[in-house]
Order: structure tokens, then sequence, then C-alpha cells
């Protein structure tokens, strides 16, 4: 006899009524039984008809700049899914290829960690607390890189730098490094928010490109090893962008903190800046040097570094 899959959802809904999962709704049954693309337009329109209601909740409570803040961390966020769209196509890629983009992520990172949140963060330290806001920013610094230090240490995960399929070869591994990414991006997330949440427009969306630009790389390093151990490709790409959204919750974290609590800004900007540098340092450098061909990787640094610069003084 054969299992279908209107089977199994009924099974599984017998079984969720009886344990209490489901009581008084059918919702989750008709939803199960619905044809793909209707079920998966629902979820989008229920996904959709969320966020206006937090969007509109947000600006009532706390203003415009800070729904703008919350779109951009789930645009760079989502930047995750987009660099995830060559694992349709491709199985894997030139390592130069992939080290030159991570160089590139790197130097991206680095140019918006400088100026979009240690340069205002060293003013508002200074306005706040004249003579001492270099210190404030440094115990913030210090503050984030030991926070994603302690995580490190806590959850269990690989290194950026186990990103092929042949070291790659099980799907805890994968796991693992999937765990890793996306501990990685809730600290990016929140440097965008902090970025809105200081009031300096452009800073916010300086650091939101940047953390995009940095999360295309990290999206396909998440969905080729999943693709070349046999997972479906759309899954895998689905899987790599869900990485990513936990960067709108980092984002509204530390946007509505810093809104709140303005004395908090200058070691918030700190924190975001150390952690983002941890990442840098501690995960994606090594990767670019890891295979003895840096040189590539290394004027990709350079040249991520000079278009960020560019474009932060382009936009004033």
């Amino acid at each position: 006899m054969t299992i279908t899959t209107r089977t199994i959802s009924k099974l599984l809904y017998f079984i969720e009524v009886k344990t209490g999962q489901i009581k008084d709704s059918d919702y989750y049954y008709k939803l199960s039984l619905m044809p793909p693309l209707k079920r998966w337009a629902t979820l989008a329109g229920l996904f959709l008809l969320a966020q206006l209601v937090i969007f509109g909740f947000l600006y009532l409570l706390f203003g415009r700049i800070v729904v703008i803040g919350f779109f951009a961390s789930i645009v760079a966020g989502s930047a995750t899914g987009l660099g995830a769209l060559p694992a349709l196509f491709f199985k894997d890629i030139s390592r130069n290829l992939f080290n030159s983009l991570l160089g590139a992520a790197a130097g991206v990172m680095l140019a918006a960690t400088a100026f979009s949140l240690l340069v205002p963060g060293l003013k508002f330290g200074n306005d706040l607390w004249p003579g001492y806001g270099i210190y404030v920013v440094s115990l913030g610094m210090m503050i984030g890189a030991i926070f994603l230090h302690y995580a490190d240490r806590q959850l269990p995960h690989i290194n950026f730098d186990s990103t092929t399929a042949e070291q790659l070869s099980s799907i805890k591994k994968v796991w693992l490094f999937i765990i890793a990414i996306t501990l990685h991006n809730f600290p990016e997330g929140m440097s965008v928010g902090v970025s809105f949440g200081s009031g300096e427009l452009k800073n916010g969306l300086v650091l939101a490109i940047a953390v995009g630009l940095q999360n295309i790389p990290e999206g396909l390093a998440v969905a080729l090893p999943l693709v070349a151990l046999g997972y479906n490709k759309w899954r895998a790409v689905g899987i790599a962008t869900l990485t990513g959204l936990v960067e709108p919750v980092g984002g509204l974290l530390g946007i509505t903190m810093v809104t709140i609590f303005q004395s908090v800004l200058p070691i918030s900007m700190g924190f975001a800046a150390g952690a983002m540098l941890f990442v840098i340092s501690e995960e994606i450098i090594p990767e670019t040097h890891s295979n003895g061909r840096s040189r590539l990787a290394t004027f990709a640094l350079l040249f991520g570094f000079i278009i960020m610069m560019i474009l932060d003084n382009m936009l004033g």
C-alpha cells in the first residue's frame, strides 16, 4: 500500500489533536493539504500581513527612523538568499573566486566598522562624556569581542574555514557550520540597528549596505555544501536565507535600545564594532588564507575597503 502525502498529513493532524497541539482550529490541517503553490502563497500573505502589523506598531511607538532601520536590517539579512542563488546552477565554484568574495566582504565590513560605527561612536561618546568617549567605545569593543568569544565556546559549531564539500563530509558538520553563520549574523544585524538608532540615517544605510554585501558570500558558503550533499537546491537556498533572517532580530533590539536609552549609544556602537572585528579576524580572513593563495583575497579586501570608503564619502 502506498502512503501518500495526504495520508501523512491526516495522521500528523490526528496526533496533534490528541496531544492538544491543535484544539479548536483546523487551519493547520487545511494548510497542510493545500497544493504547494497555494500553500506558499498563503504563507507569504500571512508573512506580509505580519510585517505590516509590526511596521505599523514600530512607527506609532518609535517613529520613522526605527521603521527604516528595521526594514534595512531585513534587506541586509535577506542578502544571504541572494548569495545562495548560484547554488541553483552550480555545485561548486572556484576557490580563488570564493576567497576573493570573502576578502572583499572583509574589506567592506572593516570600512563600515571604522566609518559608520567607531567614528560616530567616538563623536557621541565625547558629546556625552567630554574627553572620555574613546574609553567608553573601547570598553564596548572589548565587551562585543568577549561576547562572541563566549558564544563560540558555549554553542557547538565549526569554523568558517570548513566550507568545501570534501571537508563538510557529514550533515552534522554542515549544520554546525550553519549555526556558526547564524550566530555571527546577530551582532551584524544589531550593528545596523544601533547605527539607525543614533539618528544618523547615512551611517545606518552605509552599514546596512556593507552587511548585505558581506552576507552574499556567506549565503553561498551555506548553500553549496548542502547541494553537494544532496539537499534540494531550493531548500538549500531557503536555509541559507533563513541564516540571515536573525539579523532583523538583532537590528530591532539595537535600534529600540539606543532609541530609548541614548546614553548607551557609544558603548553599543563599540560593542557592534568589536563583535564584527572579531568575526572578520577569527573567521573571514583566516579562511581566505587557509589554502596558501591569499594574494587575490588581499587585493579584494583592499578593493572592498576602498569601495565602502567611497560610498561613505558620497553619502556625505
